[in-house]
């Protein structure tokens, strides 16, 4: 997890309908194979999913600057448009059999299945018999918990409910990471931000020791108000990055381009709730405000469907049988694509593939991946 110059960005806000239109024109074709008292009625919704995320006006679009209504009711209904908008595209994607291989749905398990405290174990708060947890930062100490096991490849998540209020300086990670110097990790980092102001969320990719490869965006939804889900889908082909299942990044295995890829290292999954203030938050201009301490942010539904390496990972290289190495899980749909470029075009405020004051030539990675 490293540090970067981060200029603070507008987000691009253009029409994004190829989605939506195909969508409904196949809600169109089987509209004719009805009786014409239903044809109106499929005609409505084709309208309603022509018009895409956009249909449902400001609420959607996540103001770094909101100053017209005030930040609770504000989050508020942008959740419940988002909410709503998620229910209708699931329906549709139903309907019309688009659906992609998403990952596996997760299994909700308690903490203490397949995690434990790392350090400051007072920080951490046990609620319903340990299926939900609390990390609490305050000016003294953060505090962390990792996996008992170390995996190499699979599906990992874990719902969040992040830093309410002034969470300025704070950072919330979610991480996979291997242990020596040479190092692979893949990183989701919560950047905490003043209230009012939209979280930043950072993802980055080391192999072999060398990261540089962040990318951030802004969140479609308030991520303080309620659970979401974060998860990785990680097997010999591809890193996806998953938020609320709407693929947000991918990282392929480009070994043939000359790119380390994650493919031989076991990691362990780690999450933390520590102060950052010297570059979380404007690249350090924003400090966290101890007054507000205790911060704190919630966990649960501690998901882990991997194959153990601990012993040995030969086996999990060369198996080549588990679920998540099936030709569905090699690569996106294009329906998984659709959603990947929604996310670029709106949300996306940083992209190390574009930064040409750190890379002169586009990274081989970022040409292959269709990632930005």
């Amino acid at each position: 997890m490293t540090e970067i110059s981060f200029l603070h960005a507008k987000r691009h806000r253009s029409t994004v309908g190829g989605l939506e239109v195909i969508i409904s024109e196949r809600a169109r074709d089987k509209s004719r194979k009805v009786q014409s008292s239903k044809r109106e009625k499929t005609r409505d919704k084709s309208r309603i999913c022509e018009g895409g995320p956009d249909i449902l006006g400001p609420l959607l679009l996540h103001s770094p600057h909101p100053t017209s209504s005030p930040s609770g009711v504000l989050f508020t209904l942008r959740d419940m448009a988002a909410s709503l908008w998620t229910l209708f595209l699931g329906m549709l994607f139903m309907v019309s059999g688009t659906m992609g291989a998403a990952p596996r749905k997760p299994v909700d398990v308690p903490f203490g299945r397949n995690y434990a405290p790392t350090w400051a174990f007072d920080h951490i708060k046990y609620f319903n018999g340990g299926s939900e947890i609390q990390l609490q930062l305050d000016k003294y100490t953060g505090t962390g918990f990792q996996s008992k096991g170390s995996y190499l490849f699979g599906h990992f998540s874990m719902q969040m409910k992040l830093v309410p209020g002034d969470s300025a300086g704070t950072v919330t990670a979610f991480y996979l990471s291997s242990q020596n110097s040479e190092h692979d990790e893949i990183d989701f980092e919560f950047l905490g931000n003043r209230t009012g102001q939209p979280y930043i969320l950072q993802t980055n990719v080391f192999t072999g020791g060398k990261g540089d490869r962040e990318q951030r965006i802004y969140l479609w939804f308030d991520p303080t108000t309620r659970y979401h889900s974060y998860s990785v889908l990680w097997n010999s082909y591809l890193v996806v990055f998953f938020v609320d299942d709407v693929p947000i990044r991918v990282f392929k295995n480009c070994k043939d381009l000359g790119v380390k890829f994650p493919f031989n290292q076991p990691m362990k999954i780690y999450s933390s709730l520590w102060n950052a203030d010297d570059w979380a938050t404007r690249g350090g201009l924003e400090k966290t405000d101890w007054s507000k301490a205790p911060f704190i942010a919630s966990y649960k539904s501690f998901h882990i469907d991997g194959c153990e390496a601990s012993v040995e990972a030969k086996f999990c290289a060369t198996q080549g049988t588990r679920w998540w190495d099936q030709k569905e899980f090699q690569d996106l749909d294009a329906l998984q694509y659709r959603r990947l470029r929604w996310v670029r075009q709106k949300y996306t405020i940083y992209n190390y593939c574009t930064d040409r004051s750190r890379y002169a030539s586009m990274p081989p990675e970022c040409k292959r991946d269709r990632d930005i």
